[in-house]
C-alpha cells in the first residue's frame, strides 16, 4: 500500500490524483493533503478521502479547518504552513509525494521530500525551473526518484528506455514537446492587444487552474516545460524542441539517431500521466476513455509562432543563459501574469516585462537555495517597480 501526500490538492491535478487514488483502494492511500488557502474544498476532500494529516498553508485558517472537520466527523490532525508541509512529505506518513503546488511555493516542499527519499511526483515545474540542478542533487542524496507528472515529460519518460537514462549513448537525436497553441493559436499580434484574462483561461483541451491557463495562452508553460526537460532528462537547448499540435493527442515524441520517433499518445486527461507515475513500472487504469484514432481525424504539426508568443524564445533565451536566469525568467512571470489577471497589465505585456527583467537582471551562479529565494525576490520587486512605472 503506497501512503500519498498530495499537496496542492484542491487544484486541478491533486483532485485529479485524488481521483486516481480513490480507484485503487488496494493500492493507493492519500495519508497527506495540502492545500493553499481554500478551506472548504480541503475539508470536502478530507471527508472523502480520510487523510492522516491536512495541511493549510496559512496558519489564519488552521482554526476553521479544524472546525469544519470536527463537525464532519473527520477524525485526523490539521497543521498549518509551510513548515508543516515540509515536515509532512520528510516523515513516516507517506512515501510518495505528488507535487502540485503552483509557483515558486512549492519549492522548499519539493525540495524537502527529495532530501527524504521520497517518490517525487513532479507536477510542480517552477521547482525545477528555479532550482533545477539542486533538486537533482537532492534527490540524489536521499536516493529518491522523480517521476514527471506534467503530460509531455510523462510522454517523454514513457518513450526513454529507463525513462532518464544518458541521451547521447542511448542514441538520442531530439526531445520534441507537443503544445495545443493554447486558446490564440493563429492569432495575430493585434488581434491579441485586447485579450481579457477570461478569454486567455479559456483552454480549448485543458482543464487547468488560471495561472497556468494564462501560461498555455503565452505558450510560457511550453517555455517552462523546455527547462524543465532540460534538467529532467540532461538535454541541452539545441536538442528540445516544440511543435503546436492542436488536438492535444500525442503528448510528445522522442526522435532517436536511426530515424525513428517514439511518440506517447492518449486522450487529453491528466489522470494518464498521474496514474502511470503512481504505479510505475505497472499499468493502473485510470478512468480515461480509450483512445480512438479512427474518430480523431487528421494530427495537424506545426512550428510556433515566436514572434507573436514571445514568452517562449525567452524561456529558450534563459535556458542558453543559464544560472539562475530561468528563476527570474519564472518570477517576472509569475508577477506578470497576476497582473493580467487582475485586470492591471494588457496580456501582449507579460513578455514585455519578462523580457525587461530578464534584461536589467543579468544571470549568476545557482549555488543554494537561499541565494535563489534572494534572486527570486530581487526579480518580483523588478518587475512590480516595471509594473508601477507602466501604470
Amino acid at each position: 500500500m503506497k501512503r500519498i501526500a498530495v499537496l496542492g490538492a484542491t487544484g486541478s491535478i491533486g483532485t485529479s490524483t485524488l481521483d486516481v487514488i480513490a480507484r485503487h483502494p488496494d493500492r493507493f492511500r492519500a495519508s497527506v493533503l495540502g492545500a493553499h488557502r481554500n478551506v472548504a474544498a480541503l475539508a470536502g476532500l478530507c471527508v472523502a478521502h480520510r487523510p492522516e494529516l491536512a495541511v493549510i498553508a496559512d496558519p489564519a485558517l488552521e482554526g476553521e479547518l479544524a472546525r469544519r472537520l470536527g463537525a464532519a466527523g473527520v477524525r485526523c490532525a490539521v497543521a498549518s504552513g509551510h513548515a508543516a508541509l515540509t515536515a509532512a512529505v520528510s516523515g513516516a506518513l507517506c512515501d510518495t509525494v505528488v507535487a502540485a503546488i503552483v509557483g515558486a511555493a512549492g519549492l522548499d516542499s519539493t525540495l524537502a521530500a527529495a532530501r527524504a527519499g521520497k517518490r517525487l511526483l513532479l507536477a510542480n515545474k517552477e521547482s525545477i525551473v528555479l532550482a533545477g540542478p539542486l533538486l537533482l542533487e537532492a534527490l540524489r542524496a536521499g536516493g529518491g526518484e522523480l517521476i514527471p507528472v506534467d503530460s509531455e515529460h510523462n510522454a517523454i519518460f514513457q518513450c526513454l528506455p529507463g525513462g532518464r537514462p544518458d541521451l547521447r549513448a542511448s542514441g538520442v537525436r531530439k526531445l520534441i514537446l507537443t503544445a495545443s497553441g493554447g486558446p490564440f493559436r493563429g492569432r495575430t499580434r493585434a488581434e491579441l492587444a485586447t485579450v481579457t484574462p477570461d478569454q486567455a483561461c479559456r483552454h480549448p483541451k485543458w482543464s487547468m487552474g488560471r495561472k497556468i491557463s494564462v501560461d498555455s495562452a503565452t505558450l510560457m508553460n511550453k517555455g517552462l516545460e523546455v527547462i524543465e526537460a532540460h534538467h529532467l532528462f540532461g538535454a541541452p537547448a539545441d536538442a528540445i524542441e516544440v511543435l503546436v499540435h492542436p488536438q492535444s493527442l500525442v503528448h510528445s515524441l522522442v526522435e532517436y539517431a536511426d530515424g525513428s520517433v517514439l511518440a506517447q499518445l492518449g486522450n487529453p486527461d491528466m489522470r494518464t500521466a498521474i496514474a502511470h507515475a503512481l504505479a510505475w513500472p505497472e499499468r493502473v487504469a485510470a478512468g480515461v476513455a480509450p483512445l480512438d484514432l479512427a474518430a480523431s481525424g487528421t494530427l495537424q504539426f506545426e512550428a510556433p509562432d515566436l514572434a507573436t508568443f514571445r514568452c517562449l524564445a525567452l524561456a529558450f533565451q534563459a535556458l542558453l543563459a543559464g544560472g539562475d536566469a530561468p528563476a527570474i525568467l519564472n518570477a517576472a512571470n509569475e508577477v506578470a501574469v497576476e497582473a493580467f489577471l487582475a485586470g492591471a497589465l494588457p496580456f501582449l505585456a507579460i513578455a514585455e516585462v519578462v523580457e525587461a527583467v530578464l534584461a536589467e537582471l543579468p544571470p549568476q551562479a545557482a549555488v543554494d537555495v537561499e541565494s535563489l529565494v534572494a534572486r527570486d525576490g530581487q526579480a518580483r520587486a523588478t518587475a512590480r517597480r516595471l509594473l508601477r512605472r507602466a501604470c
